[in-house]
């Protein structure tokens, strides 16, 4: 019985993916900068891709 005690307690637990990236804040933080800045910077471009072109220009 003591030795099932202590391969229990020498085992490690396996920490979620999820867990992981909800607790460091720095991946957070890149993660709340990036995806912002890249779905604007995409949004931009499809509304500018969107502009039809003046009859001046041609």
């Amino acid at each position: 019985m003591a030795n099932d005690k202590e391969a229990a307690t020498n085992e490690e637990e396996r920490i979620p993916a999820m867990q992981q990236f909800l607790e460091n804040p720095f991946l957070l933080l890149f993660v709340g900068v990036a995806l912002p800045t890249v779905l604007y910077t995409l949004w931009g471009v499809m509304e500018i891709a969107g502009i039809p072109i003046s009859p001046l220009a041609k």
